[in-house]
C-alpha cells in the first residue's frame, strides 16, 4: 500500500503539473503570438530582424506590464540560431536544438517550468526566480508555415506556488484515498481473523470432545471385548466342567452297570434273560461311549502353557487320529511365547482349528486338508482350507454361527467362502499386537 500510494501519488502530481504548465503555457502563447507575429513576418526570408521590428520589441518589454512578467525573451530560426533577443549579445549565436525546440518547430507550443539545464538559459538560470519557459511558434501570415520559434521566459510565482498547493492537495487526496482503503481492508482482515479464530476456537473444542468421546468409545469397546473374551473362556470352563462331571458320574455309573450286567450274564439263567441281558448290555455299552465322546469333545487338553503353532499342532494330531486323514500343516509365528496371548486367543485358535478341521472332513470328505497360520505386524492370520465339494450355496450350521460370534468378539474378522479351485476357505484374522 505505501508503495502504491508513493507510484500514484508521483504519477497523479506529475499529471497535475504538466496540465497546469500546459494550460497556462497555451494561454500566455496565444497572447504573445498575437503581439509577436506581426513583427516577426520578415524572418521569413531574413535571418534577422530590421532595427524598427527590433525596436518595437523593446517597446513592449521595456514599457508595459508585459515586461514585468516576461523576464527575457529569444526568437530562434532553424538550426538553432538567435536572431532576436532581449540580450542582445545572444543575436546571432547557435545553440544545439533542444527536444522542445524542435517540436515547437513542428507546431506545437512546449512548456517547461524551472527546468533551466541546457547550455542557451545560462543567463535566465542566474536570476534565480521561478521561470515559465514557453516556445511557441511563429506562422507565417498568408501561408500558415512555421517561420520562426518564440521562445520567452514567464515569471511565474503564483504558478510556483499554485503547483505547491496542487502537489499538496493531490498527495493528501492520494493518501487519503489509500489509507481509506487501507483501513477498510485492515477492518475485513481483522474481522476475518476474528471469525478464523472463533472457528478455529470452535473447532478444537469440539476435537477435545471427539478426542474424549473417542476415549470413551476406546475405553467401551476394550471393556466390551474384555467381556466378550471371559464370557468365551467362561463358557468353554463350563463345557470343560459339564464334560468332567459326565466322565466322572454318569458315565462311572453306567460302567458299574455293565459290570455287573456282565456278571449276571454268566450265571446260569435261562436263554432268553441272557439274550435281554444282553441287550441292556449293549445299549448300555453304546450309551457310556457316546458319553464318552461327548465328554473329549467338550473339554478342552491343556493349552495355557503352549503357543500358537503348538495349539494347532495338539489340535491337527486329534484330528488325524480320529478321522485317520492327513492334515498339512504350516505355521510362522516367530517371536510370539505362550505368555503373549490371552487364554481367550488361544482358546478361540483351538475352536477355530477344530471346528474347521470338522468341517473339512464331513463336507469336504477330508479332501487335502491344510491349516497356515501366521503372525504379521501384530495380526494373527489362521485359514483351515479343503480340495472338496465346497459350500455350494450351503447355510453356516450352530458350529460355524458360534465360532464366527467368538473371532468377532474379539474383534477379529471372519470369512467363509469356496475356493476358486473347488473347496472351502475357513479365514480368521486376529489383532494380538494391542492396537
Amino acid at each position: 500500500m505505501f508503495v502504491a500510494t508513493l507510484i500514484v501519488g508521483f504519477w497523479v502530481a506529475r499529471m497535475i503539473e504538466e496540465n497546469v504548465v500546459r494550460n497556462t503555457a497555451n494561454a500566455t502563447a496565444l497572447y504573445m503570438e498575437s503581439v509577436l507575429a506581426p513583427l516577426s513576418q520578415e524572418l521569413s526570408d531574413s535571418d534577422r530582424l530590421s532595427q524598427g521590428a527590433t525596436r518595437a520589441l523593446h517597446e513592449i518589454f521595456d514599457n508595459t506590464p508585459l515586461g514585468d512578467r516576461v523576464a527575457a525573451y529569444k526568437i530562434w530560426k532553424p538550426d538553432g540560431l538567435i536572431a532576436a533577443a532581449s540580450d542582445a549579445e545572444e543575436i546571432g549565436l547557435r545553440f544545439e536544438p533542444t527536444q522542445s525546440l524542435r517540436e515547437a518547430w513542428a507546431g506545437e507550443v512546449r512548456a517547461e517550468f524551472e527546468d533551466l539545464s541546457d547550455e542557451e538559459n545560462t543567463r535566465q538560470a542566474a536570476l534565480g526566480v521561478p521561470l515559465l519557459e514557453i516556445y511557441s511558434p511563429v506562422r507565417e501570415l498568408w501561408s500558415g508555415d512555421v517561420i520562426a520559434v518564440v521562445e520567452f521566459y514567464e515569471v511565474s510565482h503564483e504558478l510556483a506556488a499554485d503547483l505547491v498547493h496542487a502537489r499538496r492537495m493531490s498527495w493528501l487526496a492520494v493518501a487519503g484515498v489509500l489509507a481509506a482503503i487501507g483501513g477498510l481492508l485492515y477492518a475485513i482482515v481483522l474481522r476475518g481473523s476474528r471469525t478464523i479464530d472463533r472457528q478455529k476456537a470452535e473447532l478444537s473444542r469440539r476435537l477435545a470432545d471427539l478426542g474424549e468421546l473417542s476415549e470413551r468409545n476406546t475405553a467401551l469397546r476394550i471393556r466390551v471385548q474384555g467381556a466378550a473374551a471371559r464370557v468365551s473362556a467362561m463358557n468353554d470352563r463350563a463345557l470343560r466342567r459339564i464334560g468332567a462331571d459326565l466322565h466322572d458320574g454318569p458315565a462311572q455309573h453306567l460302567g458299574f452297570a455293565a459290570l455287573r450286567l456282565d456278571l449276571l450274564a454268566d450265571d446260569s439263567a435261562p436263554t432268553e434273560r441272557r439274550r435281554e441281558v444282553g441287550d441292556i448290555a449293549q445299549a448300555v455299552q453304546e450309551a457310556l461311549r457316546d458319553i464318552r465322546q461327548i465328554s473329549r469333545g467338550l473339554s478342552l487338553p491343556d493349552i495355557e502353557r503352549r503357543d500358537p503353532c503348538e495349539i494347532a499342532m495338539q489340535v491337527i494330531h486329534a484330528h488325524e487320529a480320529r478321522s485317520e486323514t492327513k492334515v498339512g500343516f504350516h505355521c510362522d509365528c516367530t517371536g510370539v511365547a505362550s505368555g503373549d496371548l490371552s487364554p481367550a486367543t488361544k482358546i478361540c485358535i483351538y475352536r477355530f482349528v477344530q471346528e474347521g478341521l470338522n468341517n473339512a472332513w464331513q463336507h469336504g470328505g477330508g479332501i487335502a486338508q491344510s491349516v497356515e497360520l501366521s503372525l504379521e505386524d501384530g495380526c494373527l492370520h489362521l485359514s483351515v482350507t479343503d480340495a472338496g465339494a465346497g459350500l455350494g450355496g450351503s447355510t453356516p450350521g450352530l458350529g460355524l454361527s458360534g465360532l464366527r460370534d467368538r473371532v468377532e468378539s474379539l474383534g477379529g474378522r471372519f470369512r467363509l467362502g469356496s475356493r476358486p479351485g473347488g473347496g472351502a476357505e475357513l479365514t480368521m484374522e486376529l489383532d494380538v499386537g494391542g492396537n
